[in-house]
């Protein structure tokens, strides 16, 4: 190992403890995890080595409640204890610590957010493609302004469907905007379905939402300058329906079980 990087390894520590008592193997497995990182290459770097170390901790980490964090952290005293512990020992705040991990982590949900989304529709698309007498437009492919992202044409039916995806497992969060409430309330061929993916982003299950159980959830505006734009919602079992019971007029003979339900 090169001397000058030992060297900025120890200076990322020395101001927080010692670490004498560690063996080689433990020692060794950290300065790997510094450099995987980039932490020995910007020794000079203004911002504290707490603090990047903590960041680069919650950015290479594969800790399972990372990605449910807006909803089991949602002050600094609900910190879980591994993310209380680290924070302590590079001497930083819960404050801090609870601070970083929205920063970081609300940026990464909302991109993966977003490709999972893109999956579950065009998953969707091809799946309606192949099982309905139909014709499937993707309107969400060129405007998002509709309210819903796939429309399904036939001659005496049609449906709005505004699809959300998740690969989380026994769980049925979505986010909806107020855009998507408002055609829900005057659409009549409006309706929610909730894609259950598998982390390849292919269809494992798929649940239809009934509107009237939405319109229970969502908040209210309480003045005349503030209004609610986007809220989160999570299906509890009981309220959705397996498959897309309203698809059934125009389903194919060789339909996907997973529209059947």
């Amino acid at each position: 190992m090169p001397a000058n990087g030992r060297v900025r390894c120890r200076s990322l520590f020395t101001t927080h403890t010692e670490y004498s008592d560690i063996s080689p193997t433990q020692y060794d497995a950290a300065y790997r995890w510094l450099e995987e990182t980039g932490l020995l290459y910007d020794p000079d770097d203004a911002q504290p080595a707490g603090e990047r170390i903590f960041r680069s901790l919650l950015l290479t980490g594969d800790v399972s409640w990372f990605s449910d964090v807006d909803i089991h952290v949602r002050e600094p005293t609900e910190l879980p204890i591994d993310a209380g512990r680290a924070a302590a020992v590079l001497g930083l705040s819960e404050n801090w610590a609870y601070q970083e991990i929205h920063a970081v982590w609300g940026k990464v949900d909302a991109a993966e957010r977003s490709r999972i989304g893109a999956a579950g529709e065009a998953a969707l698309v091809a799946l309606l493609s192949a099982s309905t007498n139909a014709s499937i437009e993707h309107v969400a492919a060129h405007s998002d302004g509709y309210g819903y992202d796939i429309a399904v044409h036939a001659e005496r039916h049609s449906l709005h469907i505004e699809a959300k995806a998740t690969t989380r497992r026994n769980r049925l969060p979505f986010f909806l905007s107020r855009r998507e409430y408002e055609v829900m309330q005057y659409d009549p061929s409006w309706q929610l379905i909730v894609l259950q993916l598998t982390d390849q982003l292919a269809i494992r299950a798929i649940a239809s939402v009934d509107s009237s159980w939405i319109e229970t959830q969502v908040p209210h505006d309480r003045g005349l300058y503030a209004r609610w734009e986007a809220c989160r919602i999570e299906v509890p079992p009981e309220h959705s329906s397996s498959g897309i019971p309203r698809l059934a007029a125009v389903l194919g003979q060789e339909a996907s079980p997973l529209l059947r339900g």
